[in-house]
């Protein structure tokens, strides 16, 4: 006989609540549990499984307590740079730093208002690159 999920357990999850209600039943956590190990409070927990979107700084530390990143990743430069920020729990201030570039630009680029030129999407690529080789224990886009 087959065991019935507990009810609102998310089979299939969508958003990054989903994700983290998923993982919390799967290990019999309460949200206050979870709010304990991510760093936040239990109402922030019960807000993003009811929909609300974490911000970015605590991406990082979601990705640690699911064991995976619950994002899609695009195969195209300036998608894996918008996934690797958000990975990273950048904010395009601390990516800019880390590039080397004007957050405005950065901006520009990832809504899609301007196209990088060619040097500047090689220079993204390295950047993407070398990110992943430095940190080797974090999670790449390939």
């Amino acid at each position: 006989m087959q065991k019935q999920p507990l009810p609102g357990y998310p089979e299939h999850p969508l958003t990054i609540g989903e994700h983290i209600r998923k993982k919390r039943m799967d290990l019999s956590l309460l949200q206050r549990e979870v709010a304990e190990i991510i760093g936040v409070t239990e109402s922030s927990i019960w807000n993003w499984e009811h929909g609300v979107e974490p911000e970015l700084q605590y991406n990082p530390k979601i990705i640690n307590f699911l064991g995976y990143v619950p994002f899609d990743c695009t195969d195209d430069t300036l998608g894996r740079l918008a996934w690797y920020k958000r990975v990273q729990g950048m904010s395009l201030e601390r990516l800019g730093e880390a590039m080397g570039r004007d957050p405005e630009q950065l901006s520009d680029w990832l809504s899609g208002r301007h196209k990088p030129f060619r040097k500047s999407l090689d220079k993204i690529e390295q950047f993407l690159e070398a990110s992943v080789r430095k940190r080797n224990d974090g999670p790449g886009c390939s």
